[in-house]
């Protein structure tokens, strides 16, 4: 489904990404490992479009998506869950899903509020609550949900639950492991290697803006010196 060969990314005239490679199969769960600046969220930026590659390739589907703008890329069935959350704060929890909704891919059982409802029953609570006015944790799961109402075929998670209690934590990650049941491809940048590791179809760990190592989850967790190595403090 999305194939990275040989990315070379720059912001100005800093390099970024040094030949990045991935690839993630439809209905697989995929991991961006590594310590902070090593260019996890540069890679998801540039599978968007958000930054433009300087040479390689990145196909979806098929459809080369370097040197497309974002929203074309994000059309092709591509949703973000971005670093931050960045919600609509001046919109309410429902507003903030339906403002995303879209099946322009035609999907057969289309996400919908009720839908994102099952998943996370907390927000169904909050329905008219103000972005600004939910907790960190609310707002994590609006922003899943308001992905997810794009109806997208890869789901794209920047730090899925940093900051968050470990209880809201755990609701993420069993969340997740419900939406990966429904066939959703996932690709996840996180720290919480425990968690990422049990919901996980392969991992890719990043050093210095390329792949240092990758494998399934059983090869990583049987490699404490590629933990120690590339994921240890």
């Amino acid at each position: 489904m999305l194939s990275l060969k040989d990315v070379v990314t720059h912001y100005g005239s800093s390099q970024a990404l040094f030949g990045m490679e991935l690839e993630l199969g439809a209905g697989e769960v995929a991991t961006l490992l590594g310590r902070n600046g090593m260019g996890k969220t540069t890679t998801i930026n540039s599978i968007l479009g958000i930054v433009t590659p300087t040479s390689g390739s990145i196909q979806f589907e098929g459809t080369e998506l370097v040197g497309q703008p974002s929203f074309k890329n994000a059309n092709l069935g591509i949703g973000l869950v971005p670093e931050g959350r960045q919600i609509f704060p001046n919109l309410s929890m429902w507003e903030n899903l339906v403002a995303t909704s879209s099946n322009h891919l035609g999907m057969a059982d289309p996400w919908t509020v009720d839908k994102v409802f099952e998943v996370f029953p907390e927000l169904a609570t909050r329905r008219s609550s103000m972005g600004n006015l939910l907790s960190g944790g609310e707002q994590q799961m609006l922003a899943i949900g308001r992905a997810l109402m794009t109806n997208p075929k890869l789901l794209i998670l920047d730090e899925a639950t940093e900051g968050l209690a470990p209880l809201i934590r755990q609701k993420i990650w069993a969340a997740l492991e419900q939406i990966k049941q429904s066939g959703l491809s996932i690709l996840v940048v996180d720290k919480n290697l425990k968690d990422l590791l049990r919901i996980a179809d392969k991992n890719f760990v990043v050093e210095r803006g390329r792949v240092a190592w990758s494998g399934t989850s059983d090869q990583l967790r049987a490699d404490p010196e590629v933990m120690e190595r590339y994921l240890g403090v």
